[in-house]
């Protein structure tokens, strides 16, 4: 069943009073809602044009997740390289019985960015463990959401979901006032490391604004680390890591008619010490000119040119507890793995 909503009784300063949404009702248990299409494909389709035009080109890092990205990239965490899944799913199977002291026994979870991995289920189970009935928000700006979803309901045959198919932020304005029970709001893996820092600071006190004071805040940081390890991580021996980097090329000629090559651009990660981050980029191999039609539009890209996709920023415990201060989140816990590589932060609005 499809029904448009529009939100207008939330916070009048939020974007949501803007939002028109389609709610799409699976079974009693499993909702979705999503902005209009025309809305989504006006914004993708505006941030790239306004991204490829400036100097030095760029594409976010939020457009890599579509079906085939977000496939590529649970390929990613497979991968002996890449650290980080293995070093999160070993910190949350380690937590489970002292999580629960910090926990409510009504608490939501909401979780930025969909999820049916692992991760997602020893959240679940853990809620579970203190909860009869247990109600989860995925949000993410992509469709496989609504994939992941089915596959959680599939394993929670009681679990009740309401999938946002959005922005993280415009998702968070959706459930700000959804009901006066306590959220435990998910940020797993290294996700926080794209924002630079400034957006990063932006981000956290957006989240610290919507969180009701007895809400908590479970979020990931990747912890610095020597310069080899993290190399192998983002240029790893199957090339899965190009593959991700290469397919938003793919995904934009998909959704926006346009025509990339992407045999004349190749993968280049490298780590920027100075800045205490990974960069990734796309190189074009040659001098070429790549078209949108739909906005009659010609990009010309010189051979060596670098347009920037991501940056994943390492921390220090230092640069986490100021981060988080500055946002008013007061840190209640910090879990690392065996080999310190990153850390779980479970924190509080302040």
């Amino acid at each position: 069943m499809h029904v448009k909503i529009r939100l207008s009784n939330m916070n009048s300063k939020t974007l949501q009073n803007q939002i028109t949404y389609q709610k799409t009702m699976i079974n009693a248990n499993l909702k979705y809602f999503k902005p209009s299409t025309a809305k989504k494909q006006k914004t993708f389709l505006d941030e790239i044009t306004l991204s490829l035009n400036n100097k030095p080109k760029s594409i976010s890092p939020k457009f890599f997740y579509d079906e085939t990205g977000s496939k590529l990239f649970d390929e990613i965490c497979s991968l002996p390289e890449y650290y980080l899944y293995d070093s999160e799913i070993e910190i949350l199977s380690n937590i489970k019985t002292d999580i629960k002291s910090y926990i409510d026994s009504e608490i939501h979870l909401v979780e930025l960015g969909s999820g049916s991995s692992i991760k997602t289920r020893i959240l679940l189970d853990t809620l579970y463990s203190l909860q009869t009935s247990v109600e989860y928000f995925p949000i993410d700006i992509s469709d496989i959401l609504t994939h992941s979803t089915q596959e959680l309901s599939s394993i929670y045959k009681d679990l009740k979901i309401t999938g946002i198919i959005d922005t993280y932020e415009n998702g968070l304005n959706f459930i700000e006032h959804y009901d006066d029970k306590p959220n435990l709001v998910s940020f797993l893996g290294s996700s926080f490391g794209n924002f630079n820092p400034n957006e990063g600071i932006d981000f956290l006190r957006t989240i610290s604004a919507m969180m009701k004071e007895s809400d908590l805040f479970l979020i990931g940081f990747d912890l610095k680390k020597d310069e080899s390890v993290l190399h192998n991580a983002y240029n790893d021996s199957k090339g899965v890591t190009a593959k991700f980097n290469l397919n938003v090329l793919k995904r934009i000629n998909t959704e926006l008619n346009a025509d990339f090559d992407l045999s004349k651009f190749a993968h280049h990660a490298v780590y920027n010490e100075l800045q205490g981050r990974i960069e990734m980029y796309l190189k074009s191999l040659c001098t070429q000119t790549v078209k949108i039609p739909d906005v009659n539009m010609s990009i010309n890209v010189l051979k060596d040119e670098l347009i920037h996709t991501e940056n994943s920023y390492k921390f220090s415990i230092s640069q986490i507890e100021s981060k988080l201060e500055k946002a008013s989140i007061g840190i209640n816990k910090i879990w690392y793995d065996s080999r310190n590589y990153f850390a779980l932060v479970l924190g509080q609005k302040i």
